[in-house]
């Protein structure tokens, strides 16, 4: 039987050098011409390495998009950008948050009814409950309310999951992202993959939208959780969505 580190192995490359950070994987774009890693990201990308004349990488910050690469071609006067979503590892069991904001701020983006904005505060503390016999007195699980609550946030989630998961993976505007590139620091060796962002959007929305035994909703592969921590501040009261990025180096992870 497989261990999860040869699932991983058989979906991943190893890495030459330079993965510690977003500052890395520009500097290894930018010296493409010298680096293995890059020219192999270029040519996923469908460039022909011998077309290309010039390419640039820059950091972008508060977007899904973390590095953006442009290229350009050869005898061509447009440049192409390709945006990066990068998700570097440390651990092969760990999820990353990959998104996080109070849940007034999801309100707009999917037209969350007052009835679901009210249930969310709840689950996530914004809003205090006298209820008895909770697990977490600071706020309430999704299994401590009563069902009919249950069935609207499922339905409400089931019913926006497209559009749900799109934001929370590619984000929107010019600079949502088109690839997902994850990289596993791990044992002293570095493994990486490279896929397509609506490859990304596929794995993470595959599943069903239900309550866990912990009391939590999952949207398919992603889990959305009350931020906690944070020293009791009013910060923990936020929403927070975690995935785990090694999905991609194998689904049967």
């Amino acid at each position: 039987m497989k261990t999860k580190e040869d699932l991983i192995k058989l979906g991943s490359k190893t890495a030459k050098a330079g993965f510690s950070n977003e500052d890395d994987i520009v500097l290894k774009f930018n010296n493409w011409q010298n680096d293995l890693d890059a020219k192999e990201w270029l040519a996923l990308m469908d460039y022909k390495l011998n077309e290309i004349e010039k390419v640039e990488a820059i950091k972008l910050h508060g977007y899904k998009t973390d590095v953006q690469v442009q290229i350009t071609i050869y005898l061509k006067k447009a440049i192409s950008a390709e945006n990066v979503s990068i998700k570097l590892v440390s651990n092969s069991t760990g999820f990353n948050q990959i998104d996080k904001r109070w849940v007034k701020n999801y309100i707009e983006m999917w037209d969350i009814p007052e009835d679901i904005v009210l249930i969310l505060k709840k689950y996530t503390g914004e809003i205090k409950t006298k209820k008895k016999g909770l697990k977490d007195t600071r706020r309430m699980f999704f299994n401590e309310m009563p069902l009919e609550d249950i069935e609207k946030v499922v339905s409400f989630f089931t019913k926006n999951k497209v559009l749900i998961v799109s934001d929370l993976i590619k984000g929107r505007g010019i600079f949502s992202a088109g690839w997902m590139l994850v990289a596993l620091k791990l044992n002293g060796e570095v493994r990486w993959t490279l896929k397509s962002i609506n490859h990304a959007l596929n794995t993470f929305s595959d599943g069903e939208v239900c309550i866990t035994k912990q009391g939590n909703l999952k949207i398919g592969k992603i889990g959305m959780q009350r931020k906690g921590g944070d020293g009791g501040r009013e910060s923990a009261n936020m929403l927070q969505f975690k995935a785990n990025p090694l999905l991609l180096f194998n689904e049967k992870l």
